[in-house]
């Protein structure tokens, strides 16, 4: 039996990085000043990367690990904001337009309150959306596990997809 897509889909997506001192930490697709970066083979930004995975996952285009693994060197230190704007292309092509998507951020330090609008502005300028379509969450985990002892650095996101014949 054929079913059509539905006018909206949801997707979430996850990801998270170990830190070290002396590396570059991205997120929302801005440098962040601090002591520690990501261990990562790419730029790290878990913002980026679990937003690319809440999008794909909506638009059942499986995970970025899929589309851009870590296994292939063109992607080695790769910018995440060119990852986010070919999946931006890849939901395009299937006819879907983001909604809105929500991002929590978990880090102990830096407190990045005041980057938000800077991340927010940078990745509607990537994905050619509004920056009231992305919302931006920062929390601690009140120094518990490994982001409250500033091991690692993770990110949630959801997104919502609408079929653009429905815009």
């Amino acid at each position: 039996m054929a079913t059509s897509s539905p006018p909206f889909r949801t997707g979430n997506g996850y990801d998270v990085h170990r830190l070290a001192d002396g590396l570059e930490l991205w997120l929302g697709g801005i440098k962040v000043a601090h002591s520690k970066g990501a261990i990562a083979h790419s730029d790290g930004d878990v913002v980026i990367h679990a937003l690319c995975d809440a999008l794909l996952g909506a638009a059942n285009l499986r995970d970025i690990g899929y589309h851009f693994p870590d296994t292939n060197p063109e992607y080695r230190g790769i910018d995440s904001k060119i990852l986010l704007g070919q999946t931006m292309n890849m939901l395009r092509e299937k006819g879907y337009e983001l909604g809105n998507a929500d991002v929590v951020l978990c880090l102990q330090r830096p407190k990045v309150k005041d980057l938000i609008p800077a991340m927010q502005q940078c990745l509607a300028q990537t994905m050619q959306t509004d920056t009231d379509n992305i919302c931006i969450k920062a929390t601690t985990t009140e120094a518990l596990g490994f982001v409250g002892r500033e091991e690692g650095v993770a990110a949630y996101a959801t997104a919502l997809l609408v079929r653009t014949n429905c815009i």
